[in-house]
């Protein structure tokens, strides 16, 4: 049985960047919210801003490292009582290095928390979701998922998991006339605490980095025009940092006659 008749959007990562102001974004629009992120301070702090204009809203705090696997799956477990009308897989953080000389504990853990908890829970909530109407899985990719970038190798290659992975769920998704939507969002260069983690440094500027980036608050309007549309993919162009709507833009095989002749099973 569920909690209640409410509906939530879940958001990974919204302790702070993206995350937060997405969460900020969809409590305008009246959304019941489920916030998740290891700092729970951060997390409170959210909640309280967000009731000053919205107390009407049910925002729920889940603390947790989803750098954990173990973690990932009481996450998923722990929220089975909510209904849930969107996830959105936003936790996730870079690093540059050259291959050589990254720091293989870092490295590691970037892994279990870009791939693979963004995969346990994309492939829960589709298993749960795929037949009801008006729901929307939304990966947090980046440009650097659809565009190899010097010296951070090793980060562009865990997003272009996640933007193959959701491309190819997306098409998946079409092709059994699943009701449930799956969708990827690709930020170019956007003013978050990404350019401290990436570089293991406590101070950056992203003015003297960058000739051009976006805010936090410009990429959470982003996600939600991506969100209104019927389009699987929202990217930001590195070059004229326009944003743009599409259709999934790496090939797929689909009936191909090339294909594995071996029947799957319906999702």
């Amino acid at each position: 049985m569920k909690n209640n008749d409410k509906t939530y959007i879940v958001i990974t990562g919204a302790s702070s960047g993206i995350g937060y102001e997405t969460a900020k974004a969809f409590a305008k629009r009246g959304k019941n919210l489920i916030v998740v992120a290891r700092r729970k301070s951060n997390l409170e702090k959210l909640k309280e801003e967000i009731f000053k204009e919205y107390p009407t809203l049910d925002i729920i705090i889940k603390s947790t490292d989803l750098s954990i696997t173990q973690n990932v799956y009481k996450l998923y477990e722990d929220l089975r009582n909510y209904t849930i009308e969107t996830w959105i897989n936003n936790a996730g953080f870079g690093n540059y290095d050259s291959v050589a000389n990254q720091d293989l504990n870092k490295i590691e853990t970037m892994l279990h928390l870009n791939i693979e908890a963004l995969a346990i829970l994309s492939s829960l909530y589709v298993h749960d979701y795929k037949d009801i109407s008006d729901t929307q899985l939304i990966n947090i990719s980046s440009a650097g998922g659809y565009t190899i970038v010097p010296n951070a190798i090793t980060y562009c290659a865990t997003k272009f998991f996640v933007s193959t992975f959701t491309e190819g769920l997306a098409q998946e998704l079409k092709e059994c006339n699943a009701k449930l939507q799956a969708k990827v969002l690709a930020p170019a260069a956007t003013k978050t605490e990404f350019g401290k983690v990436a570089n293991n440094t406590s101070q950056y500027d992203y003015n003297k980095t960058f000739g051009t980036y976006h805010t936090s608050e410009q990429m959470a309007d982003f996600l939600l025009k991506l969100y209104d549309s019927n389009e699987s993919v929202g990217f930001v162009d590195r070059e004229t940092f326009e944003f743009k709507l599409s259709s999934p833009l790496f090939p797929y095989a689909g009936n191909s006659g090339h294909n594995q002749k071996i029947s799957i099973k319906e999702l």
